[in-house]
């Protein structure tokens, strides 16, 4: 997760504000592709481990792990669509603050 959201804060606040400046727009465009890759890779290790971890403690029927759940889905299916649409930068905005409920939520778990 610290990949992830880290990664998101690299991008939208030194990347790309550097990146927009500069003539060649294809290095952003390649730059935030290999993010958006690596991020979904990211995401699937979370969803792995994350498994693990609720067949382990047996949280399967708690209600905070199913919301998590359906925000990591909504996550990976926003990513999805941001590496189709890259200049949406809305969708950035959504992941980032979904990613951090993701976050909250697992502290929750954690407690």
């Amino acid at each position: 997760m610290a990949f992830f959201i880290g990664g998101q804060l690299v991008v939208a606040v030194a990347v790309v504000p550097v990146e927009t400046r500069l003539p060649d727009r294809e290095r952003l465009r390649a730059i935030a592709r290999r993010f958006g890759y690596g991020s979904l890779v990211a995401l699937r290790v979370l969803i792995a481990t994350g498994t693990a971890m609720a067949i382990h403690f047996d949280y399967w029927s708690n209600g905070t792990l199913q919301i998590k759940l359906g925000l990591v889905g909504f996550v990976v299916a926003l990513t999805t669509l941001h590496l189709l649409w890259p200049r949406a930068r809305w969708l950035q905005a959504v992941i980032l603050i979904a990613s951090w409920a993701i976050v909250w939520l697992g502290l929750e778990l954690a407690h």
